[in-house]
Protein backbone atom coordinates (compact mmCIF):
# COMPACT_ATOMS: atom_id res chain seq x y z
CA UNK A 1 0.00 0.00 0.00
CA UNK A 2 1.03 3.60 -0.56
CA UNK A 3 0.13 6.83 1.97
CA UNK A 4 -1.68 9.50 0.09
CA UNK A 5 -0.11 12.37 -0.01
CA UNK A 6 -2.14 15.66 0.99
CA UNK A 7 -1.53 18.70 2.34
CA UNK A 8 -2.59 20.43 5.72
CA UNK A 9 -4.59 24.12 5.18
CA UNK A 10 -2.31 25.62 8.49
CA UNK A 11 0.27 25.26 6.31
CA UNK A 12 -1.13 28.52 4.14
CA UNK A 13 -3.06 30.00 7.37
CA UNK A 14 -3.48 33.61 5.55
CA UNK A 15 -5.31 31.69 2.68
CA UNK A 16 -8.96 31.59 1.83
CA UNK A 17 -9.84 27.50 1.86
CA UNK A 18 -10.26 28.10 -2.32
CA UNK A 19 -7.22 29.23 -2.92
CA UNK A 20 -5.56 26.30 -0.68
CA UNK A 21 -8.01 24.03 -2.49
CA UNK A 22 -6.29 25.20 -5.96
CA UNK A 23 -2.91 25.03 -4.66
CA UNK A 24 -3.39 21.19 -3.58
CA UNK A 25 -4.96 20.28 -6.82
CA UNK A 26 -2.47 22.01 -9.47
CA UNK A 27 0.32 20.38 -7.04
CA UNK A 28 -1.36 16.87 -7.56
CA UNK A 29 -2.19 15.93 -4.05
CA UNK A 30 -4.86 13.82 -3.08
CA UNK A 31 -6.02 15.21 0.35
CA UNK A 32 -5.93 17.95 2.56
CA UNK A 33 -6.69 18.28 6.65
CA UNK A 34 -8.95 21.19 7.14
CA UNK A 35 -7.52 23.05 10.17
CA UNK A 36 -10.06 24.30 12.89
CA UNK A 37 -8.06 27.40 13.76
CA UNK A 38 -8.67 29.35 10.30
CA UNK A 39 -10.32 27.71 7.94
CA UNK A 40 -12.87 26.03 9.36
CA UNK A 41 -13.91 27.29 12.64
CA UNK A 42 -15.49 24.57 15.27
CA UNK A 43 -19.17 24.70 15.05
CA UNK A 44 -19.41 26.73 11.91
CA UNK A 45 -21.54 23.73 10.11
CA UNK A 46 -22.33 25.93 7.14
CA UNK A 47 -18.55 27.15 6.30
CA UNK A 48 -17.45 23.27 6.80
CA UNK A 49 -19.88 22.19 4.27
CA UNK A 50 -18.62 24.89 1.95
CA UNK A 51 -15.43 23.89 2.09
CA UNK A 52 -16.00 19.88 1.87
CA UNK A 53 -17.82 20.88 -1.36
CA UNK A 54 -14.59 22.81 -2.86
CA UNK A 55 -13.03 20.16 -1.90
CA UNK A 56 -14.12 17.46 -3.25
CA UNK A 57 -15.05 19.62 -6.27
CA UNK A 58 -12.17 19.86 -7.06
CA UNK A 59 -11.68 16.14 -6.42
CA UNK A 60 -9.30 16.07 -3.71
CA UNK A 61 -10.70 14.01 -0.46
CA UNK A 62 -11.18 15.73 3.06
CA UNK A 63 -8.97 13.28 4.93
CA UNK A 64 -9.08 14.90 8.38
CA UNK A 65 -9.62 17.62 10.97
CA UNK A 66 -6.99 19.25 12.32
CA UNK A 67 -8.55 20.45 16.09
CA UNK A 68 -7.07 21.88 18.43
CA UNK A 69 -9.05 20.39 21.55
CA UNK A 70 -6.15 20.00 24.30
CA UNK A 71 -7.24 17.52 26.83
CA UNK A 72 -7.35 18.09 30.37
CA UNK A 73 -8.60 21.41 29.73
CA UNK A 74 -12.42 22.21 30.55
CA UNK A 75 -13.38 22.57 26.55
CA UNK A 76 -16.53 21.45 24.94
CA UNK A 77 -15.44 18.34 21.91
CA UNK A 78 -19.11 18.89 20.09
CA UNK A 79 -18.32 21.89 18.13
CA UNK A 80 -15.28 19.99 17.10
CA UNK A 81 -17.27 16.65 15.87
CA UNK A 82 -19.58 19.04 14.47
CA UNK A 83 -17.23 20.71 12.01
CA UNK A 84 -15.77 17.35 11.04
CA UNK A 85 -19.15 15.60 10.37
CA UNK A 86 -20.21 18.54 8.03
CA UNK A 87 -16.49 18.42 6.25
CA UNK A 88 -17.01 14.30 6.06
CA UNK A 89 -13.82 13.90 8.08
CA UNK A 90 -13.59 10.79 9.47
CA UNK A 91 -10.55 11.86 11.56
CA UNK A 92 -10.37 14.11 14.41
CA UNK A 93 -6.24 15.47 15.21
CA UNK A 94 -6.55 16.11 19.07
CA UNK A 95 -3.48 17.19 21.81
CA UNK A 96 -3.08 15.22 24.44
CA UNK A 97 -3.15 18.29 27.69
CA UNK A 98 -0.31 21.19 27.72
CA UNK A 99 2.83 19.38 29.17
CA UNK A 100 5.32 17.75 28.71
CA UNK A 101 5.32 13.95 29.91
CA UNK A 102 8.30 14.20 31.75
CA UNK A 103 6.84 16.49 33.41
CA UNK A 104 3.14 15.84 33.89
CA UNK A 105 2.20 14.68 37.63
CA UNK A 106 0.62 11.43 37.47
CA UNK A 107 -2.95 13.13 38.56
CA UNK A 108 -2.27 14.95 35.44
CA UNK A 109 -1.55 12.12 32.92
CA UNK A 110 -4.64 10.36 34.58
CA UNK A 111 -7.19 13.55 33.90
CA UNK A 112 -5.77 13.59 30.11
CA UNK A 113 -6.09 9.93 29.64
CA UNK A 114 -9.79 10.38 30.98
CA UNK A 115 -10.99 13.03 29.19
CA UNK A 116 -9.59 11.15 25.61
CA UNK A 117 -10.79 8.01 26.71
CA UNK A 118 -14.61 10.01 26.65
CA UNK A 119 -13.41 12.04 23.58
CA UNK A 120 -12.68 8.93 21.84
CA UNK A 121 -16.35 7.86 22.84
CA UNK A 122 -18.08 10.66 22.04
CA UNK A 123 -16.11 10.48 18.54
CA UNK A 124 -17.29 7.16 17.93
CA UNK A 125 -20.69 7.79 18.06
CA UNK A 126 -20.15 9.90 14.77
CA UNK A 127 -18.39 7.10 13.39
CA UNK A 128 -14.99 9.24 13.66
CA UNK A 129 -11.92 8.52 15.24
CA UNK A 130 -9.66 10.82 17.12
CA UNK A 131 -5.57 10.64 16.54
CA UNK A 132 -2.92 12.21 18.61
CA UNK A 133 -1.06 14.87 17.60
CA UNK A 134 3.04 13.99 18.55
CA UNK A 135 4.36 17.03 19.92
CA UNK A 136 6.04 18.32 22.29
CA UNK A 137 4.09 20.37 25.42
CA UNK A 138 1.51 17.43 25.53
CA UNK A 139 1.93 14.25 27.10
CA UNK A 140 2.22 12.59 23.43
CA UNK A 141 5.53 13.59 22.96
CA UNK A 142 7.64 10.23 22.66
CA UNK A 143 7.30 7.25 21.72
CA UNK A 144 6.84 5.43 25.02
CA UNK A 145 4.18 8.23 26.19
CA UNK A 146 2.35 7.50 22.94
CA UNK A 147 1.88 4.31 23.41
CA UNK A 148 1.05 4.63 27.08
CA UNK A 149 -2.09 6.14 25.91
CA UNK A 150 -2.49 4.08 23.34
CA UNK A 151 -3.21 1.08 25.88
CA UNK A 152 -4.80 2.93 27.93
CA UNK A 153 -7.38 4.76 25.17
CA UNK A 154 -7.31 1.89 22.46
CA UNK A 155 -9.80 3.77 20.63
CA UNK A 156 -7.13 6.32 19.52
CA UNK A 157 -4.43 6.24 16.67
CA UNK A 158 -1.82 8.61 16.36
CA UNK A 159 0.23 11.02 14.01
CA UNK A 160 4.22 11.04 13.59
CA UNK A 161 6.27 13.96 13.15
CA UNK A 162 9.97 13.96 13.25
CA UNK A 163 10.63 15.77 16.74
CA UNK A 164 12.48 19.22 16.87
CA UNK A 165 16.29 18.29 17.02
CA UNK A 166 16.00 14.84 16.15
CA UNK A 167 18.83 13.61 13.74
CA UNK A 168 17.22 10.89 10.93
CA UNK A 169 18.16 7.67 12.77
CA UNK A 170 16.72 9.24 15.85
CA UNK A 171 13.58 9.89 14.07
CA UNK A 172 13.21 6.77 12.49
CA UNK A 173 13.64 4.76 15.29
CA UNK A 174 10.68 6.94 17.27
CA UNK A 175 8.66 5.99 13.98
CA UNK A 176 9.34 2.45 14.37
CA UNK A 177 8.26 2.34 17.99
CA UNK A 178 4.34 3.61 17.01
CA UNK A 179 4.18 2.84 13.59
CA UNK A 180 1.71 0.05 14.18
CA UNK A 181 -0.84 2.57 15.54
CA UNK A 182 -0.05 5.84 13.08
CA UNK A 183 -2.59 6.39 11.17
CA UNK A 184 -1.25 10.03 9.30
CA UNK A 185 2.13 11.78 8.91
CA UNK A 186 3.30 15.26 9.31
CA UNK A 187 6.02 16.21 6.76
CA UNK A 188 8.08 18.64 7.02
CA UNK A 189 12.25 19.41 6.68
CA UNK A 190 12.92 21.53 9.90
CA UNK A 191 16.54 21.11 10.95
CA UNK A 192 18.53 21.60 13.40
CA UNK A 193 16.31 23.56 15.81
CA UNK A 194 13.53 24.56 13.81
CA UNK A 195 14.88 26.29 10.66
CA UNK A 196 12.19 24.78 7.39
CA UNK A 197 14.38 23.04 4.49
CA UNK A 198 13.37 22.09 1.74
CA UNK A 199 11.97 18.28 1.86
CA UNK A 200 15.06 17.41 -0.60
CA UNK A 201 17.47 18.93 1.96
CA UNK A 202 16.54 15.82 4.54
CA UNK A 203 16.03 13.79 2.22
CA UNK A 204 17.55 10.04 4.22
CA UNK A 205 14.87 10.86 6.67
CA UNK A 206 11.58 10.84 4.11
CA UNK A 207 13.06 8.43 1.98
CA UNK A 208 13.31 6.00 4.94
CA UNK A 209 10.30 7.07 6.64
CA UNK A 210 8.33 6.28 2.60
CA UNK A 211 10.33 3.06 2.96
CA UNK A 212 9.19 1.92 6.35
CA UNK A 213 5.77 2.77 6.10
CA UNK A 214 5.51 1.15 2.66
CA UNK A 215 7.04 -1.99 4.34
CA UNK A 216 3.65 -2.10 7.24
CA UNK A 217 0.60 -4.42 7.25
CA UNK A 218 -1.66 -1.39 7.81
CA UNK A 219 0.66 1.93 6.62
CA UNK A 220 -0.43 5.48 7.75
CA UNK A 221 -3.47 6.46 5.24
CA UNK A 222 -1.90 10.01 4.72
CA UNK A 223 1.31 11.65 3.88
CA UNK A 224 0.27 15.08 5.11
CA UNK A 225 2.73 18.48 3.88
CA UNK A 226 2.76 21.17 6.64
CA UNK A 227 5.39 23.39 6.31
CA UNK A 228 7.03 25.04 3.57
CA UNK A 229 9.95 27.67 3.63
CA UNK A 230 8.53 31.60 4.54
CA UNK A 231 5.00 29.72 3.58
CA UNK A 232 5.53 30.50 -0.43
CA UNK A 233 3.21 29.05 -1.96
CA UNK A 234 5.13 29.05 -5.47
CA UNK A 235 7.30 25.66 -3.80
CA UNK A 236 4.33 23.69 -3.09
CA UNK A 237 4.26 22.12 -6.16
CA UNK A 238 7.67 20.93 -6.19
CA UNK A 239 7.17 19.68 -2.64
CA UNK A 240 4.24 17.96 -3.63
CA UNK A 241 6.24 16.18 -6.61
CA UNK A 242 9.47 15.51 -4.17
CA UNK A 243 6.77 13.38 -2.27
CA UNK A 244 4.95 11.91 -4.70
CA UNK A 245 8.29 10.64 -6.05
CA UNK A 246 9.46 8.49 -2.81
CA UNK A 247 6.00 7.45 -2.30
CA UNK A 248 5.97 6.15 -5.53
CA UNK A 249 9.31 4.80 -5.12
CA UNK A 250 9.20 3.30 -2.30
CA UNK A 251 6.18 1.48 -2.63
CA UNK A 252 7.23 -0.68 -5.96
Amino acid sequence: MIMRPGLCSVTFRELAPEKIVALAAEAELEAIEWGGDVHVPPGDVERAARVAQATTDAGLAVCSYGSYFRAGADEPLTPILDSAQALGADRVRVWAGRVDSADATPAQCAQITARLRDAAEEASERGIRLALEYHRGTIADTPDAVLQLLVDVPALSTYWQPSVGAEDAEALTEFDAISARTSAVHVFSWWPAGERLRLHEREELWRGLCSAASALPTPPRDALLEFVPDDDTALLAAEAATLRRWLAETAR
